[in-house]
């Protein structure tokens, strides 16, 4: 069973979930997560080596929920391509809701980026959100609701660029996103119809 499948990982993950919204990330400690959880250090570092881990754990886990909902509807919209971009948009729209905590985990990890292992762990966050971003344009390219002149590289890093944006404006504005989902949604469609 894949770790991100099993009840401890699940138990652990939406524990620190529940304590960085009550807490903070700062003030959330490996013993709250141990008390909230029930589980050992030993347990615990069966999956991170540190708070900070398992917080960039919390992240990829989201990214690649994120991928797994956008290929589900691809493969269920057919030819379409509507309802996987859809899903794209309700991430974002997920990532500006108050009960996300990954907007203040990846401000916390910003924070810490002069530590190697964390600096590390957001070059590899952003390559995989990249990755993810160029799979999905390639997938409309090949669906032919994207053009294929658009280059699918450069496009995936700024809707990268865009989503770390909107995530930062978040924490700093939380009352002004419905202007940059509308921008957002309207680059969409700009990039739906230069087929």
């Amino acid at each position: 069973m894949p770790q991100e499948h099993s009840p401890t990982f699940q138990a652990m993950i939406a524990a620190t979930e529940e304590l960085v919204r009550e807490k903070g990330c700062r003030r959330t400690t490996l013993q709250d997560i141990m008390d909230r959880t029930g589980l050992s250090k030993g347990a615990i570092y069966h999956y991170v080596k540190s708070k900070d881990e398992l917080y960039g754990l919390i992240l990829k886990t989201k990214m690649e929920e994120a991928n797994r909902r956008f290929f589900q509807a691809a493969e269920a919209g057919g030819k379409a391509l509507l309802p996987p971009l859809q899903t794209i948009s309700d991430g974002l729209v997920r990532i500006l809701d108050k009960k996300d905590v990954s907007n203040q985990i990846f401000v916390y990890l910003l924070s810490q980026q002069e530590l190697p292992a964390i600096k590390q762990m957001l070059q590899d966050l952003y390559a995989q959100a990249v990755e993810m971003a160029v799979n999905w344009i390639r997938t409309g390219q090949r669906e032919g609701v994207i053009s294929a002149g658009l280059d699918a590289r450069r496009a995936a890093e700024l809707f990268v660029l865009i989503t770390y944006g909107f995530r930062m404006r978040s924490m700093i504005e939380p009352a002004s996103t419905d202007f940059g989902l509308d921008a957002f949604q309207e680059l969409m469609q700009q990039m739906l119809q230069g087929q």
